[in-house]
């Protein structure tokens, strides 16, 4: 088994990372968006303003993250790096109600959107270069995946 070339004593690889969740063997991008469910939790507590300010701030945080890590390992989108699924799923629960079926729910949509890219996330997957190109189809599923648990599962809960 190859080593990882990331450096965890590196904050920027650590978070990039998602603070080791990304190194899983198998399936790194549905580790990420598990490490994700303590920073949704903790958002959910937030006011809406508070909670979105939070989220714009780690998605340009990520940014920086994804291209920095990318160029210190010389890969342009490495498996590893998970801080978009973060940053994703917390943008799919943004105002959410926090309950069980919600979050899971909430997964397995911004999991299936993220994987199967669909039209418009496939266009920034393919044409973004750097952090921005590792974090947007992440920001836009989740920006498509909040979109549906807003009109169309949540008013089913009603």
């Amino acid at each position: 088994m190859k080593p990882h070339p990331f450096h965890l004593n590196k904050w920027q690889h650590w978070l990039a990372l998602g603070f080791g969740s990304g190194l899983a063997p198998k399936a790194p991008g549905t580790f990420g968006t598990l490490a994700a469910l303590p920073l949704v939790w903790l958002l959910a507590m937030l006011p809406l303003g508070w909670s979105a300010a939070l989220i714009v701030a780690g998605a340009v945080l990520g940014v920086y993250l994804c291209d920095h890590v990318s160029r210190d390992i010389g890969a342009k989108d490495h498996g590893a790096i998970v801080w978009d699924e973060i940053v994703g799923f917390a943008i799919t629960l943004w105002a959410v109600p926090v309950s069980i079926q919600n979050v899971l729910v909430a997964f397995v949509l911004f999991r299936l959107l993220d994987i199967a890219k669909p039209w418009p996330i496939r266009w920034f997957d393919r044409n973004l270069q750097g952090g921005l190109g590792v974090m947007m189809d992440d920001i836009v599923a989740g920006v498509l995946a909040c979109l549906l648990l807003h009109s169309v599962w949540l008013p089913l809960q009603l």
